[in-house]
């Protein structure tokens, strides 16, 4: 059985792995983090909140996530 603190750590390792990859991807989002509201439940169920981004940084993770699809229409 995972702690609770055990969920939350994993959790925070996944954003900072997921960050670390959009770095290298040349993006970033500012808004990246925990979702603090889930790690209120008993136990937490911690969600990833991705935030905000420009239309800019939208197209570099649409990019990032299907390379070579960008000239499809």
């Amino acid at each position: 059985m995972k702690t609770t603190t055990g969920a939350i750590d994993i959790a925070q390792e996944a954003v900072a792995e997921l960050r670390e990859a959009l770095a290298r991807a040349g993006i970033r989002l500012p808004s990246l983090g925990l979702d603090v509201v889930t790690l209120a439940a008993d136990p937490p169920r911690p969600l990833v909140e991705l935030g905000c981004c420009t239309v800019e940084t939208a197209r570099l993770l649409a990019a990032a996530v299907l390379p070579g699809e960008e000239n499809r229409s």
